[in-house]
């Protein structure tokens, strides 16, 4: 109860139990439409996505003031690698929630002059901008990690005298098996950059999609959405779990 409480107390938080709802809807929607007799129930996930997808809009109306604050926080990071990747992303990001605003002055009629088309396009562009870049950073501070697990082992197996010729990336296995297994490691000791990586990876699939990148479902953007937006909630409800900058 207090973690609900905690999330449902933060516009972030209600917005990603809305995406959440939104998502679920739509792989449920997904898996029922092939299905006869549950044409009721699919008009009824979809009448509820559409709901929960417009609710969404007025949460991130002040994003864009949150988007330009982390741009100078990113600004900051004394590590020149994610220093770029988050500014240049957090640019994009500021970019995506004017056109979000934009779009949603289109869909309450306070103007008429927008193109919906070209805006919603330049939004799609620079969230995936913003995903991509997301990811390099996740990708950089991964092999950062990586290093720093593969020096401590190396360090142990010195330490315990084990035989000549005994490496890292040979553990009696084949060198890929051996780089899978220290990245499973790296992961499993960093779980923010876990949550963060796993979430930028199904992210990247709704812009791909709608860019025509890389066609998927409706069921695989449904589950990529969920599995993104019960990420996002793990680091609201344990904000020790969110990626920090250094």
């Amino acid at each position: 109860m207090d973690a609900f409480i905690r999330v449902s107390n933060q516009s972030q938080g209600r917005d990603r139990l809305f995406r959440a709802t939104q998502h679920a809807c739509m792989l449920l929607r997904y898996l029922l439409e092939s299905k006869a007799g549950k044409e009721d129930m699919v008009m009824k996930l979809r009448s509820l996505e559409s709901s929960v997808s417009t609710g969404r809009k007025w949460f991130r109306l002040g994003n864009v003031v949150h988007a330009i604050q982390a741009t100078e926080q990113s600004i900051q990071v004394t590590d020149l690698v994610p220093r770029l990747c988050l500014t240049l992303a957090n640019l994009n990001r500021v970019v995506y929630y004017v056109c979000d605003t934009v779009l949603w002055v289109k869909s309450v009629g306070l103007t008429s002059g927008a193109n919906r088309e070209k805006w919603q396009m330049w939004a799609t562009r620079h969230y995936y901008y913003f995903l991509l870049l997301s990811l390099l950073r996740d990708l950089y501070e991964i092999l950062l990690q990586m290093k720093r697990v593969a020096h401590d082992r190396e360090k142990r197996r010195e330490s315990s005298r084990d035989p000549p010729g005994y490496s890292v990336v040979h553990e009696e296995a084949e060198w890929l098996q051996s780089f899978l297994l220290l990245l499973l490691r790296s992961l499993q000791q960093h779980p923010p950059l876990l949550l963060d990586t796993v979430k930028n990876l199904c992210d990247i699939l709704i812009p791909l999609n709608q860019l025509g990148i890389y066609k998927s479902n409706l069921g695989i953007v449904g589950l990529g959405g969920l599995v993104s937006s019960l990420a996002g909630l793990i680091t609201v409800v344990y904000p020790q779990l969110k990626l920090k900058t250094r």
